[in-house]
């Protein structure tokens, strides 16, 4: 299975095992981001929610499918939460899962 991947033109994973040069051009210049938001509820513009693809696989069982996508929020109530994701779809899901719950942590929190 490959350990690290680039994004193709359609924004899908593709294995760079064969090529560690394009892989960390990539990872320096590439379009990592997928989503970002902030100023999440009563807390203005001090939480960042941010979902990015890693480019290595966060995989820890050897036969499961390449977990590329990572969720993660700067900032408020949850500061540090994340999450990963296999697929983009599910990632852009859980990215506004995240959203909701900072929103509602912030709602709560004040």
């Amino acid at each position: 299975m490959a350990s690290i991947f680039v994004l193709n033109a359609a924004g899908e994973p593709e294995p760079s095992d064969h090529a560690p040069r394009a892989w960390s051009e990539f990872m320096v210049h590439g379009d990592r981001q997928l989503a970002d938001d902030r100023g999440e509820g009563e807390t203005g513009g001090t939480v960042r929610i941010s979902t990015v693809f890693m480019g290595v696989n966060m995989q820890v069982h050897p036969d499961g499918p390449p977990i590329l996508w990572e969720t993660r929020v700067f900032g408020g109530p949850l500061h540090d939460q994340s999450a990963r994701y296999m697929y983009r779809a599910e990632a852009l899901i859980g990215h506004q899962a995240m959203c909701r719950r900072v929103a509602k942590a912030a709602t709560t929190a004040t």
